[in-house]
């Protein structure tokens, strides 16, 4: 897209998947303004009506929206495609839209590229100078933009030496078919019947799994290894020592994550909470009244921010420091950080 005035032409692909409805909304509001507006799907799923029924906002007399089938779309047609859904999807044709369009993948077909730029709009948009008028974008996992959204005004208050993280990952990071998971579980056991299984390979309701993705030779989850990876590059701290343990817990939106750090130089704890509060992304909440802190409830607050509280000194080791995270997985992680990077490539375009 060359330098102008004109929106972008934008198509979204997976429009029909948690994250793409969000990003649609979020268009659809005004927060990217578009010449025009594509939504698509993989095969299997075009025609499916994208407006939700149950959406209070939703004109009823305004035409419903439908879904195309991304085999047969043209990316030329567009300026702009966000990919939102499957990696498959994104492995076969990102890099082919990136060559005329600005590609922002939300899978994980790209993360680990290092010849593709991984971005957290609230943490590196520095990351993006080097894309002019078309290419290829990568989002982090949400747990990964949470984390990193949170430790960056503490690594440039006092430089990150270590972390140690126990992620708390909500349903929805798989997808509606975690959503339902999770509903259909706690319907048969509150019915007296037995748990489904699916698609968790156990019982996720009224339980804790503490594994998110499939086990390496050494016993280490692919989201664990992933956030340790992202995390050091949204930060740019290459030589970060990071322990993640991913653990999956009954709750339908927000990732929680129990962070335990060492920085390199000394600090005062007000001086860190100061940090926190003025990080960009970042909501801090006062948990010394006798409140619990931000809670996955709470998130449906405040969507847009990641939120942070439980900040206290580590007395067992020195220039430590533990806190909490909390951060809508789907909203603020995914789709508004999609959004936000399209927001910085448009604006750098005109």
């Amino acid at each position: 897209m060359n330098a102008r005035a004109t929106p972008p032409r934008i198509a979204i692909v997976g429009a029909g998947s948690l994250i793409g409805e969000v990003v649609r909304e979020r268009i659809e509001a005004g927060a990217l303004p578009c010449t025009s507006l594509v939504l698509l799907e993989a095969a299997g799923s075009p025609g499916r009506v994208a407006a939700r029924d149950d959406d209070p906002g939703r004109d009823a007399a305004a035409p419903e929206a439908s879904i195309g089938d991304v085999d047969g779309y043209d990316f030329g047609e567009s300026d702009l495609v966000f990919f939102c859904a499957h990696a498959a999807t994104a492995t076969r044709y990102a890099a082919a839209a990136a060559q005329t369009a600005w590609v922002i993948d939300g899978t994980h077909a790209h993360r680990d590229r290092a010849d593709v730029a991984l971005v957290a709009a609230d943490v590196n948009p520095h990351a993006l100078d080097g894309i002019k008028s078309h290419g290829l974008v990568a989002l982090p996992g949400s747990a990964s933009a949470a984390l990193a959204t949170a430790l960056a005004p503490l690594h440039g208050l006092a430089g990150l030496e270590r972390v140690d993280v126990a992620t708390y990952h909500a349903v929805s990071g798989a997808g509606r078919a975690g959503i339902d998971g999770l509903a259909a579980d706690t319907i048969a056991l509150l019915s007296g019947k037995s748990a489904r299984k699916r698609p968790f390979g156990a019982q996720i309701a009224f339980n804790v799994l503490p594994l998110v993705g499939a086990l390496d030779e050494h016993g280490v989850s692919d989201e664990e290894r992933r956030l340790a990876d992202e995390t050091r590059r949204l930060l740019g701290a290459p030589g970060l020592a990071i322990n993640a343990t991913a653990v999956r817990v009954p709750v339908f939106f927000g990732h929680g994550l129990a962070v335990h750090l060492q920085l390199a130089r000394a600090f005062e704890l007000a001086d860190a909470i100061e940090a926190l509060k003025r990080g960009p992304g970042l909501r801090w909440v006062d948990s010394t009244a006798g409140e619990p802190g931000p809670t996955p409830a709470s998130t449906a607050l405040e969507p847009d921010h990641v939120e942070v509280g439980r900040v206290r000194i580590d007395a067992s080791r020195d220039r430590s420091l533990n806190f909490w995270v909390v951060a809508d997985n789907v909203r603020k992680c995914a789709a508004h950080n999609a959004v936000s990077v399209a927001q910085i490539l448009v604006n750098k375009a005109r």
